[in-house]
């Protein structure tokens, strides 16, 4: 799967996504706590940071479970994540394990990837993109 990073700024900050990462949790933009005037996937470009304050648009990607959104001040460019030194694993209702820190997962080829920050895994079985969660859960009508 290619490895694709977009970017979306309104001059202070530059939203970051990464689509290969997007478990589609609708965190972002759906319900009464989702950002619709920034995230809307009906439209084109799907992300409009100008839609909503800086300190707004901070609050939202934090919720984002699967670590496909970042930002960074525009002055600094780095990368701005919630990273604790301790790492900590909630269990979603019907969903992933979500992990919340830095971990390194080595694959079945003996290969060890760095995941920052938020890290969704796979709890139902179904994902194609094992471990990592990819949303199958939904369409399968996963419990547990």
């Amino acid at each position: 799967m290619k490895d694709i990073t977009k970017k979306y700024s309104n001059g202070e900050i530059t939203i970051v996504w990464k689509p290969t990462l997007c478990i589609h949790s609708k965190n972002c933009w759906q319900g009464s706590n989702g950002l619709i005037e920034v995230f809307n996937p009906s439209e084109k470009p799907w992300i409009k940071p100008e839609g909503a304050s800086t300190e707004r648009i901070m609050s939202q990607i934090k919720k984002c479970p699967s670590g496909a959104l970042s930002y960074y001040m525009n002055e600094s460019e780095s990368t701005i994540d919630s990273n604790t030194t301790s790492t900590q694993i909630d269990v979603t209702e019907n969903g992933p394990l979500i992990v919340h820190g830095n971990i390194t997962i080595q694959n079945q080829n003996g290969e060890k990837v760095q995941k920052q920050n938020i890290t969704a895994l796979c709890r139902c079985g179904g994902s194609a993109n094992k471990p990592y969660c990819d949303g199958t859960h939904n369409k399968i009508d996963f419990k547990g």
